[in-house]
């Protein structure tokens, strides 16, 4: 098992960056691929990212290609989600989460993911 917790959550301004962290602990040295979703109120979960257990392979939606790029410090067992030029539609309760299913394809369902951190609060206002 592993336990991820969410943290970076912030109101930004259009246009402006913020870079999101989820600390992963429990059982680190497994090969979990970690991927990031939000969702927004009345919306479904939407995934955005992905990378795999040993961080040389990275995924992206079409919502977060070219903008967001996801990343992991091995050392420090974190997964980050740096998000640039950020839009008023990027607001929205920010999920990491784990899967043993790391390739290939890297997962990019709901349901192939199999645990999941409680979530971090993203504002986008002027």
């Amino acid at each position: 098992q592993v336990q991820l917790v969410e943290s970076g959550g912030a109101l930004v301004q259009p246009g402006g960056s913020l870079r999101l962290s989820c600390a992963v602990s429990g059982d680190t040295l497994s090969p979990w691929a970690l991927g990031w979703f939000r969702q927004a109120p009345g919306k479904e979960r939407e995934y955005l990212a992905s990378i795999s257990g040993s961080g040389s392979v990275t995924d992206y939606s079409d919502s977060a290609k070219g903008r967001f790029i996801v990343s992991k410090d091995t050392a420090q067992n974190t997964m980050h989600l740096q998000m640039d030029s950020m839009k008023p539609e990027d607001a929205a309760m920010y999920y990491c989460a784990a899967s043993i299913f790391s390739d290939p394809p890297l997962p990019t369902a709901i349901d192939e993911y199999d645990y999941w951190g409680q979530g971090t609060q993203v504002t986008v206002s002027p």
